[in-house]
Order: C-alpha cells, then structure tokens, then sequence
C-alpha cells in the first residue's frame, strides 16, 4: 500500500512470493494499483531471486500475461524455492496493474478472460507420487487449554518427528509461544549461526512487544487463563512440545523459505491467522493445528488440520475438528497409537482423498504480519 512503511512493503512482497511460489498453487492473478510501494517489479524481482524468473507479455492495457518457474524446470534446485523434480514447471501469471490501463470495464474484462485461461491450465494439472520426504508440515496452535501441552500437541511433536526422520520439513512458528523454553531450543541447533539467530530475533521481538506497552508475559489470552494457562512459561511449555525432539536445521526469519529438511523454527506472531499466513508463505503445503477452545482458522493454499486437545470440544464444534487427540484422556490407546492415526490422516490429506473441515467450510484466512505502522 502507499501508506505503510518501506518496512512492511518488503516484507509483503516476498510473502506474496512465498504463496506464488507455494506447492499448492498453479499460477496467480496479480491486482495492482501502481503508485503503491509493494511494485510488481519487486514482487518480480523476489522471484527470480528465488529461482523462479517471470516471462510476460502485453495482454490489452494495464494487463500483462506469461509464466513464472524454476530456470531449471524439471529439475532440483537449491535456491530456497518450493520447486523440486515432480513438479510441472512453468506457472501462469497474470499482471493487472490499474493505473496503466483504460477504462475499467475492459481492464476488468481483460483480467477475468485471462485469469479464467489460467484456471483451465490450473485444471490440467495431475498429482503424482511423491515421497513423504518432499512434505512440509506447519505446525501452529490456538485457543489453547490445559491439556494442549498434555494431549495434542505432544501428539505432534511424535509426528513431526516421524516426518523429520523420513527426511521431510517440519516448521514450528509463533515465536512469542517459545518464550522461556529458548535455552531448550537454542541447545537443538545443529548450527551456531542458528542458536544466535534465533536467541537475536527472540529478543529483538520482546524489546519491541515492551515498547509498545505490551511483552510476552501478556501472551496468554483471556480464555488460556480461564482454562489453566496462567503464564506465559505454562503456555510456551506446551507449544514448543509441537516441535517434538528432533535437531532444528534452521531458525528462518518472517517469510524466508523452508529450504533444508528437518525440524525449522519461524518467527511469526502468536496471532493464529497471522501465524498460518506465514506458515504457508514459508512453503507449507499442510498445517497441522491443535487446540482445546476452537477456532475456524483456515488457509487458502494450505490444508488446516484441527487437532482437540479435548473430546468436548471436538464433539461439540465437530464441524471444526478433523482429529480428536483427547483420546487420550479417555485411556483410549497410548499417545503413539493416536499418533499412527494422525499420520495416516495427514498422508490421507496431502494425496487428496481427505478434506479437511477448514476446506469444506471455506475458511480461506490470509492477514499478513505488519510490523510497522501506517503512515
């Protein structure tokens, strides 16, 4: 926009990237005014950074057409993209910037003919088998109880460790969440780039939320509090249990990609929607979410699988819940056993024979993180 700061424009842009350069997505309509600070051109620029350069031709005034993808196609690449060799390479793009075109009858016309050319090439695509390697797990909670820490997200932790060890990426956010479990995470670094990244944007973050008044220690919410997470340290404690044990590869700052296997700490905010926004802009494909209050949190390329922390819960907002992991307060099977049925929900969701609730009830969230303020 033209009234935010040169800050949060970068930053938007190369969020935007991350969602054209996602697993999930086919192509992209591009809508732009054109005096705003987030340029097409940089929004361009980022993806051939990111091994993806666009090829665009005119279409009719202010409407631009080609492909965007890999400079490889076909085959991998190291540059941090989402790309890799089973994939179908080059995407369509459509630019529509306003503020170059006639008037808007047209441009509108132009745009919708060529983005609905784009959905017949969206729709030619077919799956193919992939191993459970080239997964990207996100990992994320919201509206958590006491027994979060207990039930559901100690089931994840067993399942990213599973998909850590097949060689696969798994992505734990929400960095405000891991305050007071740092010297835990720090000692998991496998680089010390890494450790002192992490440890840096960690405080950075909290110097900031205290400028404003605020700090982690106001983390919990009211309806953490009222359901038993009465600090900051009692909730950290059981999010960061979502990371299961596994070594973290990478510590990635807002936006950077997902591009080494194993478990990756992002920095996002503890905001839900904000959070999964940032998730998917780091590549991924599927977004496991526990909770023991609900949400209706979704994602518009990425598949939101809702874990209860409890069985009331999820009998209660069936709607919501794929997975009910308050089994286990029941003594219904141990905590592995739940976990195996996760694990096949999860492979059942990324081959396409499963849909998640989020995606039947079109809970298509997307608010990107603004860090500064308006202008």
């Amino acid at each position: 926009g033209c009234g935010g700061t040169r800050g949060d424009s970068a930053r938007l842009v190369r969020l935007l990237a991350g969602y054209l350069l996602h697993p999930n997505v086919a192509g992209a309509t591009v809508l732009s005014l054109g005096c705003q600070n987030a340029q097409v051109a940089e929004l361009l620029a980022v993806l051939a950074e990111r091994g993806a350069p666009a090829t665009l031709a005119a279409a009719g005034p202010g409407v631009t057409v080609g492909t965007y993808g890999p400079a490889n196609p076909g085959g991998p690449t190291d540059s941090g993209s989402a790309y890799d060799s089973s994939e179908p390479a080059p995407r369509r793009l459509v630019i529509a910037e306003q503020q170059g075109a006639g008037e808007e009858a047209q441009f509108l016309g132009d745009t919708l003919r060529q983005t609905v050319i784009g959905i017949g090439h969206a729709n030619r695509v077919t799956r193919a088998p992939a191993p459970v390697s080239a997964l990207y797990l996100g990992l994320e909670c919201g509206g958590s109880d006491g027994f979060s820490g207990v039930t559901a997200n100690p089931l994840l932790g067993i399942v990213s460790d599973w998909l850590v060890a097949a060689g696969g990426r798994s992505i734990l956010a929400e960095f405000p969440e891991l305050n007071g479990v740092e010297g835990e995470l720090i000692g998991r670094c496998l680089r010390e780039e890494d450790a002192e990244k992490f440890a840096q944007i960690m405080s950075t973050y909290a110097a900031a939320a205290e400028r404003a008044g605020s700090g982690f220690a106001y983390n919990p919410s009211p309806g953490n509090i009222r359901e038993g997470l009465i600090t900051d340290a009692m909730k950290s404690a059981g999010a960061a249990r979502k990371g299961g044990t596994a070594p973290v590869s990478a510590v990635l700052d807002y936006t950077e990609p997902a591009a080494r296997p194993g478990l990756q700490l992002l920095c996002t905010p503890g905001n839900d929607v904000e959070s999964t926004t940032g998730l998917a802009a780091s590549g991924a494909q599927i977004i496991a979410f526990t909770t023991g209050l609900g949400t209706p949190t979704g994602n518009p390329v990425a598949p939101v699988l809702k874990v209860s922390s409890n069985s009331q819960i999820s009998t209660r907002l069936s709607d919501l819940i794929d997975f009910d992991a308050g089994e286990l307060l029941r003594a219904r099977g141990t905590t592995e056993d739940l976990a195996a049925a996760f694990w096949r929900k999860l492979i059942a969701t990324a081959s396409g024979t499963y849909t998640t609730k989020a995606e039947r009830l079109r809970q298509f969230d997307f608010i990107p993180w603004r860090q500064d303020l308006s202008l």
